[in-house]
Formats: C-alpha cells, sequence, structure tokens
C-alpha cells in the first residue's frame, strides 16, 4: 500500500474508485444532456468550462509528475517543511512562479505535501498561487487596470495571514500535525550541481516515473474537479443571468449573495477572470469582483474536498472560516473606496 496515496488505500478493485466512479457518472450526465433537449444548456456550459479548465489541470498534474521524480524530498523540507514565519513567504513566492489556474494548482499543492511541506506552507500556497502568479496578473490587469493591484496584494496579503494563522492552529493541536522531517543544513545550488553530475538519463524510464506521478495524483484530485465542473454548469444553465447582476450590487446583500455563487461556480481562475470583470462592469462593485475571485478559492468544495480527503477535515473546515471574515473586509472596504 502506498503511504502517500490515501485514496489507494480504499479499494483494491479500481472500478470502486472514486475517479471511477465519478468520471462514468459524468460521462452518462453528459450523454444524458446531449440528448435531452431540455438539458441541452447544461451540456454547453460544461463543454465550456472544460475548454477553459482542461490545460490548466493538465499542467497541474504535469508539474506535479515532474515534482514527483525530479525533486528531491529534501528540498521541499528546506524551504517548506519548518515552522517558521519564512516558509509562509516561502510558499507566496514558488506561488508566484505557478503560472496555473486555481484547480491546475490543487494537484500541485497535494505533491507538494506528499514531498513533506507543512499544512500552513500548502495552505498558503494554495491561496496565493491562483491570483498572485505571473501570468494571472498579466490578465487581471488586462481587466482591471491598475486596480488589478489590490487584488494581487490582497490575495498575497490573505496567504500569508492565513499561513500564519493555520501556525499557530498546528501549534495548539487544533488541526492536523504536518509530517515530522528532519531538515539537514545543505546548499541546494551545490546538491543540485552533485546530483546533475552524477545524473544518467533514462527517457524511458523517466517518462514512466513522470506519467505514474501524474496517474497517482490524477486519481486523488481530478474526480473533485469532476464534481465541481459538474455543479458549475448546473448552476450556468439554470440559474438566470439577470438574476446575479440583480443580487450582486454593492451592498452588504451584494456581497454576501457573491460570497454564495463563488462558491458554487468557481472553476478556473483564468475562467474566473472574466466573470469578475463582467461583475464589476455590469454593477460597478469592485468589491464584490474581488470576493467572487478570492472567495471562490478559499470557499470552494474542490479545494476543500481535497483538502479534507489528502490532509484533514480539520485543516479543511478552518479554512473558511479564517479565510471569508478577510475576504468579506477587504471586500466591503474595496465597495467603499471605488
Amino acid at each position: 500500500m502506498d503511504e502517500h496515496c490515501p485514496t489507494c488505500a480504499e479499494t483494491s478493485k479500481w472500478y470502486k474508485e472514486k475517479f471511477f466512479l465519478v468520471s462514468f457518472l459524468t460521462i452518462i450526465v453528459l450523454f444524458v444532456s446531449y440528448f435531452v433537449e431540455f438539458f441541452n444548456p447544461f451540456f454547453d456550459a460544461f463543454l465550456g468550462y472544460l475548454k477553459l479548465v482542461w490545460w490548466a489541470v493538465l499542467l497541474g498534474l504535469l508539474i506535479g509528475g515532474l515534482i514527483d521524480r525530479f525533486i528531491p524530498r529534501e528540498y521541499i523540507a528546506k524551504y517548506l517543511a519548518s515552522n517558521k514565519k519564512r516558509t509562509i513567504l516561502n510558499s507566496v513566492v514558488l506561488g508566484f512562479f505557478m503560472s496555473a489556474c486555481s484547480h491546475g494548482i490543487l494537484a500541485i499543492a497535494i505533491e507538494l505535501h506528499k514531498k513533506g511541506a507543512s499544512i500552513p506552507a500548502v495552505i498558503a500556497f494554495l491561496l496565493a498561487s491562483p491570483w498572485a502568479n505571473f501570468t494571472i496578473t498579466i490578465i487581471l490587469f488586462g481587466f482591471f487596470g491598475l486596480k488589478a493591484l489590490f487584488i494581487i496584494g490582497s490575495a498575497i496579503l490573505i496567504a500569508i495571514i492565513t499561513g500564519l494563522v493555520y501556525q499557530v492552529l498546528e501549534k495548539k493541536g487544533w488541526i492536523e500535525k504536518s509530517a515530522k522531517i528532519s531538515v539537514k543544513k545543505f546548499s541546494v545550488s551545490q546538491d543540485v550541481k552533485k546530483r546533475w553530475k552524477n545524473y544518467t538519463f533514462d527517457f524511458n524510464k523517466d517518462v514512466k516515473g513522470v506519467l505514474s506521478g501524474v496517474w497517482s495524483l490524477n486519481k486523488m484530485v481530478t474526480w473533485w474537479i469532476l464534481i465541481g465542473m459538474l455543479l458549475a454548469s448546473f448552476a450556468q444553465a439554470f440559474i438566470p443571468t439577470h438574476l446575479f447582476h440583480q443580487y450582486m450590487g454593492a451592498t452588504l446583500i451584494g456581497l454576501l449573495v457573491t460570497l454564495a455563487l463563488a462558491t458554487i461556480i468557481e472553476v478556473c481562475s483564468e475562467g474566473s477572470s472574466p466573470l469578475a470583470f463582467e461583475i464589476f462592469r455590469q454593477t460597478g462593485a469592485f468589491g464584490n469582483s474581488f470576493i467572487f475571485l478570492m472567495a471562490g478559492v478559499a470557499t470552494d468544495y474542490t479545494e476543500i474536498g481535497l483538502l479534507w480527503s489528502n490532509i484533514g477535515k480539520k485543516t479543511a473546515l478552518w479554512l473558511p472560516i479564517i479565510t471569508v471574515p478577510q475576504i468579506v473586509l477587504l471586500g466591503y472596504l474595496f465597495n467603499i473606496l471605488f
């Protein structure tokens, strides 16, 4: 049994694994929605989401597989395993270089956890990367202009604060304990040079190793993403668009409605960005757009479900408890300021 793959222990029968069950369910639902006219909008919505997210999920799985194959556990432990405050900063900086959407980041985050990253570091990485990575920074500037700085800066701030709070929770025993890993003092640059000099590349062996890591992550992550896409497609297909605009104004009620909808329809940071801009264009409520973007990551059932099944239920439940008040407060302030 693979100790790093909790889902692998659930069943020895492949057809009983959640990935295959949810995939089969998705195929049936799509088949019905294609041939039954009333459900055609659902089919179209699902394909739309699939076009937005497929490459990001594959990229996240591929990066996770590369990390599994080529990044030594000691490197992750050195920068992301300790309970020092700079560990949280390391996670946020690492997130800036991860050009993948929120669901692509999930696979990478889980792989980092498997490699020894502490729970607070994983949480900070998960919150910062979708909205503070380089690619999304460019996209947000295209939509919001200089106002994008407030979104990016706030994402980083929330990630840091939440990561630090998780460190306190872990010390108090209120969340699951991170794996205890001894962090040795060594030079990563020198170690890389040494490994590079001594490493013998075997194309077939390396490709099989990467694909093995990709497949392992796929079974842990993809079924949650499919569930999220099914629910998001239902919301898009059967909730009238005018209701979004009518109830998502720059009011407290509008903020709360936006928060609720973000939980349901958040699928991908690249996909959420134009939707958030549309909210801003229609309502003028910049704070609501911010909440739509950030709350999707903090309250989305895909993220919470993956944390629940791969790290622990306490870690998963604390995520919205800690982040939502910060997001709502900043969204309220943004609606006042802009």
